[in-house]
């Protein structure tokens, strides 16, 4: 096996690896309200540090398509096209742009920078917030206030934070050389 089908391979490892984490921290929540706290939003900012925006948002499509066949990886232990499309579905698809934007910050340069990758995190979560509080507000028949009011602000200090944990840790594994295609 030549050198590149190795590279290949090992990041596509990492891809099914990085969606499997995403649906493992669909099962660390704390339900509050019609939008659990999970851990999910951690490892889809990983997942897109970590292998960059196209593989990063592979990663969360597989995770997608894993809970939409059936398999219990969305919030609560929940699948189908039902919990795809019901209440937190926007934040669902969310996670696909986030983990794309988020993967924005690698480039060519070995470690990502602090500055770089804290923007592309706070993009990317902003984005996330737009995109599910938009669904929330149609799908329940809220009003904006109350969309923003149940499906962001008690998320913004804890995702905050999981940005710069996922940051982190990214920059933990670049360091080690750890990541896929490092050598």
């Amino acid at each position: 096996m030549s050198n590149n089908s190795l590279t290949d391979l090992h990041q596509m490892v990492w891809v099914a690896l990085m969606a499997a984490t995403v649906g493992a921290g669909a099962f660390l929540i704390v339900p509050i309200g019609p939008v659990p706290v999970s851990m999910q939003p951690f490892f889809v900012f990983l997942a897109g540090f970590v292998l960059g925006p196209k593989r990063g948002a592979m990663a969360v499509a597989l995770y997608l398509l894993a809970g939409t066949i059936g398999l219990p990886v969305f919030a609560g232990g929940k699948s189908g096209l039902g919990h795809l499309f019901g209440p937190t579905g926007g934040y669902l698809f969310g996670f696909l742009v986030a983990a794309f934007v988020c993967g924005l910050a690698r480039s060519e340069e070995r470690l990502i920078t602090w500055s770089k990758g804290l923007a592309c995190g706070s993009a990317a979560l902003l984005i996330l917030y737009a995109v599910g509080s938009t669904w929330l507000k149609f799908t329940l028949s809220f009003d904006w206030y109350k969309a923003w009011m149940v499906g962001v602000v008690p998320f913004i200090p804890w995702d905050g934070l999981k940005v710069g944990i996922a940051l982190l840790c990214c920059r933990y594994l670049t360091k080690y050389n750890l990541l896929p295609g490092q050598r």
